[in-house]
């Protein structure tokens, strides 16, 4: 079993990325061992450059990225941990999957819709970059795909490409499938919990980054919006404390039914307090481990070169099959 994902450097990372990317990718990374498969984890950096962005500031979280990778579970010696820029068979196979993609599916793709309406400057990139996912997905013969349920739209896409492309050229592709956690999939903005916890479309005080201090942490909990009444249930029409809910279990590993056990007559003050110090407790071994990786520049880029190449070994066989089957001449 194979198992591909990918992540964009922009922005700090928070509780959401965790919940919703780093400890599944941890999870698959153990299964594709289990069954004899490979893991690759992508720092996405040419999906970055879609939207107007710092060159400086890419380049730091770039490799802060790949320290917050392994410091969160992943491990360079099991799994391929690499930046997409570093292995050009991405932007290659991004091409050559765009002449069997329709201009009608990525006009209909979500979330560039929603990206392009906040924006005054609407690159083309921004448009095709789900041509680009198809391609990092599929140069590795994924069998799965761990990715948050925001990302369901785009895995739909790249099963389509990868029918067309086989349906025209003949069997090139596995057919991959996403892989969504089933309990804190999408955890929501301490203040707005209507909103996804973002570090773009969300705020400061309700979004909990990975590297907030302990302090940090007690205070934007502490402040989190709740609902009406004082019951911790999980309920459609009490957002707030679902959230908080969802957001235990991820810490602790209970299950929605025993953090309302639990907390059952509390009210919302002491539960509040006990969701921020778990997550403190999750948090602090990542933060240690985190700083230990980053400020060992050499190491850090001995490590990302290492996975670059594990990558392009594994992209390079399905790269030529495309090139050879699509007509190209290639030169031996």
């Amino acid at each position: 079993m194979n198992v591909f994902s990918g992540i964009q450097p922009t922005g700090a990372k928070h509780l959401g990325n965790y919940a919703g990317g780093f400890r599944q990718y941890v999870a698959t990374q153990d299964e594709a061992a289990t069954e004899a498969g490979e893991a690759f984890f992508c720092i996405v950096d040419l999906h970055s450059v879609s939207v107007e962005h710092d060159p400086v500031d890419l380049r730091e979280r770039t490799l802060d990225l790949f320290a917050m990778l392994v410091a969160t579970g992943l491990d360079p010696e099991r799994s391929a941990i690499f930046a997409q820029s570093h292995v050009t068979a991405h932007a290659e196979a991004n091409w050559l999957l765009s002449n069997v993609t329709s201009f009608g599916e990525l006009r209909r793709m979500t979330q560039f819709k929603d990206k392009a309406d906040a924006q005054e400057f609407v690159s083309a990139g921004l448009f095709t970059y789900p041509v680009l996912m198809a391609g990092d997905i599929l140069l590795y013969q994924t069998d799965v795909v761990p990715v948050g349920v925001d990302q369901r739209q785009h895995v739909e896409l790249t099963r389509n490409v990868a029918e067309r492309f086989n349906s025209r050229y003949g069997q090139t592709f596995k057919l991959p499938r996403g892989v969504y956690p089933e309990i804190g999939a999408k955890i929501m903005d301490l203040q707005e919990p209507e909103k996804k916890m973002s570090t773009t479309g969300g705020t400061e005080a309700g979004t909990v980054y990975i590297l907030d201090s302990a302090e940090e942490i007690q205070r934007k909990f502490k402040t989190a919006v709740t609902d009406s009444g004082r019951e911790v249930l999980h309920a459609e029409d009490k957002p707030g404390v679902s959230n908080l809910i969802e957001i235990m279990t991820v810490a602790t590993g209970e299950s929605i039914e025993a953090v309302q056990s639990r907390y059952d007559g509390q009210g919302y003050g002491t539960f509040k307090s006990e969701v921020a110090q778990a997550v403190i407790e999750l948090l602090q071994p990542f933060q240690q481990r985190f700083h230990e990786i980053r400020d060992d520049a050499g190491e850090l880029h001995r490590l990302l070169a290492a996975g670059a190449e594990k990558a392009r070994a594994a992209s390079q066989p399905t790269l030529d099959a495309m090139y050879e089957r699509m007509g190209f001449v290639r030169l031996s």
